[in-house]
């Protein structure tokens, strides 16, 4: 069975520090860590924009020139949403708080990233996120069922006397008529009646919000 891979993007003006990093990372038997440096923000967001491949962001707070927090800042500015997590030298409750606010994902201790606990942060960031996503997931597809259940509602209750009354139409016509084509003509009307009673029944009864591709990027609701 494959390993996972996971590209991570380092920010990290030490390039000592991010070999320790990337060493430390492919120790982990589990994941399989592809290891990206940068060695400031300017490189770190142009990264960002050309790569979409990258999956998480470790980033040291003290960079040259703008500082990690202000290169999170412009990445959330570009629409860049990919999770970050600061790298910083010691327990400071205030950056805590202001990189939390910036929509930090996490923060550790440079030394930390010795320990066994170091991958299993990363791996954590992502499953929260994944996690959320699957939630927003449902949500939507919650929030759509009840507006496909909504609509038809109101769908069926125009359509059903229009298609009771085009029956009946249909079966007085075929009384009256009884050359060949006349017949077949009606009879090719009754049965197309009769498929659409059976689409609305089924419309009625929507549970699933489930969808089929009909042309390229156009959805149909699935009433199979």
């Amino acid at each position: 069975m494959e390993k996972r891979e996971i590209n991570v993007l380092i920010i990290e003006d030490n390039e000592n520090f991010a070999r320790l990093v990337q060493i430390y990372l492919r120790r982990f038997q589990d994941v399989k860590f592809n290891i990206i440096w940068k060695e400031n923000g300017e490189q770190g967001v142009d990264e960002l924009k050309q790569n979409p491949d990258i999956d998480i962001i470790l980033m040291d707070y003290f960079l040259p020139g703008q500082n990690g927090l202000d290169t999170t800042l412009q990445l959330r500015e570009n629409g860049i949403t990919t999770p970050v997590i600061f790298l910083t030298v010691n327990r400071d409750f205030n950056l805590a708080l202001a990189v939390m606010k910036a929509g930090v994902s996490d923060y550790i201790v440079k030394e930390e990233i010795s320990t066994p606990v170091f991958p299993k942060i990363l791996l954590g960031v992502l499953e929260k996120i994944e996690l959320k996503h699957k939630v927003d997931q449902l949500e939507f597809s919650s929030k759509r069922l009840e507006t496909l259940q909504s609509l038809a509602s109101d769908i069926t209750t125009d359509l059903e006397p229009l298609l009771q009354e085009m029956k009946s139409i249909s079966a007085e016509l075929l009384d009256k008529h009884k050359n060949e084509k006349a017949t077949n003509y009606l009879n090719i009307i009754n049965d197309s009646v009769q498929r659409i009673q059976s689409k609305v029944a089924k419309l009625k009864e929507i549970k699933d919000d489930k969808t089929v591709t009909y042309v390229k990027d156009l959805e149909m609701i699935d009433l199979s």
